[in-house]
C-alpha cells in the first residue's frame, strides 16, 4: 500500500485530497498546523494527522519522520499549503509580501528539501506542487500571489533535471478558480490608510474576481488531478486541474501576450469604463 504526505489539509483542496486518496486505498499522512482542531479526517481509514508548519523546519522533519515510522515510507508528497494575499501592490506591506513567499515558495522548498534524502535512498518518489494557472498567466490585483506561483513553476521545472537520475519526479497541478474558503477565510486583502487613488479599480476588479470563485467547481476536481499525477507513471510536469484552467492556459499559449491581456481586461475590469463616464 502506497503512502502520500499532504500539507495544508485543514480545509479546501488539501482536505478533499486526503479524502480522495483514502478512498483509493492509500495511506495518508494529513498534515496541518493544528491537528487538534480537526475532527473529520482522523475518522477516515488509513489516515493519520500530524502537525506541520511549512515555515518551521523542525515540524517538517518531525512529521516526515513520524509518517515514515507509522507507514514504513512515503511515496508521494503533495505541497498544498498556501497563503493568498491580494490587492493593489502599492498597498502591500513588506511583512505581507514576506509571508506570501515564506508559505507559497519557501514552504514548498522546505518540505521538498527534507523529503529528498528519503526519496534518494528509495530511488523513487513523486513531489506534487499545487500551484495555479496563475503560475503561467496573470490577473489584476494578484501580482504578489502570481509571483509566488511563477517562482514555484520555474523551480519545479528546473528541479526535474537534478532529480531525474534518482527516479524522482516533480509535477505541478494547476487549478483555475476553485470554490473553497480561499475566497473568504483564507484571503488577505492589502490595505493602506489614506491611499485612495486605486479605490475604484480595486473594487471593480476584486468584485469580478470574486464572482469567478462563486461559480467555480469544487476542490474534488483538483483532488482527482493530484491523484492522476501521483499514479499515471508519466514524466509530465504540468497538469491543468479544471476545464477553465486548461482553456485559459491554451489561449495564453496561443495568443500574443498583449491580445491575452486585452481579454483579461475585458473580463476583470468589466464596469470600470462605464463608471468613469
Amino acid at each position: 500500500m502506497k503512502t502520500v504526505l499532504i500539507t495544508g489539509t485543514s480545509s479546501g483542496i488539501g482536505k478533499e485530497t486526503v479524502r480522495y486518496f483514502s478512498q483509493k486505498g492509500w495511506n495518508v499522512a494529513a498534515t496541518m498546523r493544528t491537528p487538534s482542531k480537526e475532527t473529520e479526517l482522523q475518522k477516515l481509514p488509513n489516515v493519520k494527522l500530524y502537525a506541520l508548519d511549512v515555515t518551521d523546519d523542525a515540524s517538517i522533519q518531525s512529521a516526515i519522520e513520524a509518517s515514515i515510522a507509522e507507514f514504513g515510507g512515503i511515496d508521494v508528497v503533495v505541497n498544498n499549503a498556501g497563503y493568498g494575499a491580494v490587492g493593489i501592490f502599492e498597498k502591500a506591506t513588506k511583512e505581507q509580501i514576506q509571508k506570501q513567499f515564506d508559505t507559497n515558495v519557501f514552504g514548498v522548498m522546505n518540505v521538498t528539501r527534507q523529503i529528498l534524502p528519503h526519496f534518494r535512498k528509495k530511488k523513487s518518489g513523486i513531489i506534487i506542487n499545487v500551484t495555479s494557472m496563475g503560475g503561467l498567466l496573470t490577473f489584476p490585483i494578484y501580482s504578489v500571489y502570481h509571483s509566488t506561483k511563477w517562482a514555484v513553476e520555474g523551480w519545479a521545472e528546473a528541479l526535474n533535471f537534478e532529480l531525474r537520475p534518482f527516479n524522482i519526479k516533480v509535477k505541478n497541478v494547476e487549478p483555475g478558480a476553485i470554490k473553497t474558503d480561499f475566497y473568504e477565510r483564507s484571503m488577505d486583502l492589502f490595505k493602506q490608510e489614506g491611499l485612495t487613488d486605486y479605490d475604484e479599480y480595486e473594487q471593480i476588479t476584486y468584485k469580478n474576481s470574486q464572482a469567478a470563485g462563486e461559480t467555480a467547481p469544487g476542490p474534488e476536481v483538483v483532488a482527482k488531478t493530484i491523484f492522476s499525477a501521483a499514479t499515471d507513471d508519466l514524466s509530465k510536469v504540468r497538469y491543468p486541474a479544471s476545464v477553465q484552467s486548461s482553456a485559459l492556459l491554451f489561449v495564453r499559449w496561443l495568443l500574443p501576450l498583449n491580445w491575452f491581456m486585452g481579454i483579461v481586461r475585458m473580463v476583470v475590469e468589466k464596469g470600470l469604463k462605464k463608471q468613469n463616464t
